[in-house]
């Protein structure tokens, strides 16, 4: 498979699934923001390892996290209806910290700032 081709589908995955999570999964446990950071599609498109961020207080990230594990077959079933492939990939879902570890990094650079601001 082209790099282009499977850059392609993981972005439609992504975009189809973050679509899903946020319209259609109807789990009360899912009370947290949902964001569809990444997919990653094996080449042989069986598996589909989709990483989220989410944001809340950490019972409500656990929550929602167990609920998004536990729609994954539900999520597979959508994802087959929208995106025409050979095979409707297995779903993974895996945390992303990326998005927290940046706010975190960009307010440790802000104290910085504001200490050498305050001591000139």
């Amino acid at each position: 498979m082209a790099k282009y081709r499977g850059d392609k589908i993981n972005e439609e995955i992504r975009r189809e699934a973050s679509e899903i999570i946020q319209n259609h999964v109807k789990d009360p446990r899912l009370t947290a923001m949902v964001s569809v950071t990444k997919v990653d599609v094996t080449k042989d498109l069986r598996y589909a390892k989709i990483f989220v961020s989410i944001f809340g207080s950490d019972e409500a990230r656990n929550g929602s996290f167990n609920a998004l594990k536990n729609s994954a077959g539900f999520i597979r079933h959508e994802l087959g209806k929208r995106v025409n492939l050979r095979y409707t990939p297995e779903v993974i879902f895996e945390l992303d910290s990326s998005i927290e570890y940046g706010m975190h990094i960009d307010a440790l650079l802000e104290h910085i700032k504001e200490t050498e601001d305050h001591g000139n």
